[in-house]
């Protein structure tokens, strides 16, 4: 697969290009360019350390909708054994935007529970851009409501721009489906783990996204609203997105202070998409060892937490000034 380039990472994609040339030109005319070659590997390295170790908020943003980005089930391919889909609400239809299922994570069947773009425009059409409908959050709450009858855990992989706003889906009641979902997902008596693997946004994500560990990937956001629409709404403009971006705290990092996420996944050098493996093998081990834990947690001091958790999200205090004394 030829990697895209985003704009800032033209110079690392050069001189990637110069590297290859230089080896190519070395083996086909027999010429020793060992010298040439070590100076473009170290100067590559220098400059992937400049780049990928001080990306702005707007650049992550950039990396977790990259087209080439892993999905949803490319994760649940390579951190999963067993995926077996489960389809329909059993109301109205189903919604391909949220793929969702039976899976096992090493000994431990759970329930799976994704959001899933596509990568051409057929793939788009067909996923909705993963953007659900009401149909596809309450399939998620039928599957949650099977994996409690079976004591099955919860799994949510995150991925989306939001829920789909259009008519039908308004008619068919989205913001209800979600709601429902948060208050069902609060008292849910089995474990639940959510990842954002990509894109979190809005009540889209948060549809999913009421659990007992809240994982993110390295380069993924996370936030009430895109930078774009925040922009829009603020400077009616949509160019202003990267100070949006900023002024969000979307970041993993930024989240993990707030205490809006418990743990970061490391992503390979440059991204997710650069290595699907390490993204997965990284993610894997993080849901592995936060199950574990889970497992080990009597339900009733489970529920205790996650409401306790939830309830803090947003709180803080102002300090009083003495102006005008």
């Amino acid at each position: 697969m030829d990697l895209q380039p985003l704009d800032f990472e033209k110079p690392i994609f050069e001189l990637e290009r110069r590297l290859q040339d230089l080896k190519e030109h070395s083996r086909e005319h027999d010429v020793d360019l060992d010298s040439e070659v070590k100076a473009i590997e170290a100067k590559l390295r220098d400059t992937r350390r400049e780049i990928y170790g001080n990306l702005s908020a707007w650049q992550r943003v950039q990396i977790a909708r990259h087209v080439q980005r892993p999905f949803a089930l490319d994760y649940v391919e390579r951190c999963f054994t067993g995926w077996t889909e489960l389809r329909g609400d059993r109301c109205f239809a189903d919604d391909k935007a949220m793929p969702a299922g039976l899976a096992t994570l090493d000994a431990t069947r759970c329930v799976v529970i994704t959001h899933q773009k596509g990568r051409n425009t057929k793939e788009n059409v067909m996923r909705n851009f993963g953007c659900a409908h009401p149909e596809g959050y309450r399939k998620a709450l039928r599957l949650m409501r099977l994996a409690q009858k079976f004591n099955l855990p919860v799994i949510s992989l995150i991925d989306t721009p939001g829920a789909f706003p259009g008519i039908g889906s308004e008619e068919r009641h989205i913001s209800e489906a979600i709601a429902v979902n948060l208050r069902e997902m609060m008292n849910l008596r089995v474990p639940i783990i959510a990842a954002v693997i990509g894109e979190g946004g809005s009540g889209g994500a948060l549809g999913i996204g009421v659990a007992d560990r809240v994982l993110i990937l390295e380069n993924s956001y996370y936030s009430v609203i895109s930078p774009e629409a925040c922009s829009a709404i603020l400077w009616r403009d949509r160019k202003h997105a990267p100070e949006a971006a900023e002024a969000l705290k979307l970041t993993a990092h930024d989240l993990l202070k707030l205490e809006v996420v418990d743990e970061i996944v490391d992503e390979p050098e440059g991204g997710a998409h650069r290595d699907y493996e390490t993204a997965a093998f990284n993610l894997s081990s993080a849901l592995r060892k936060n199950l574990a834990k889970l497992l080990e947690t009597p339900t009733d001091q489970l529920l205790k937490k996650r409401y306790k958790k939830f309830r803090g999200l947003g709180n803080f205090a102002e300090s009083k000034t003495n102006s005008g004394r």
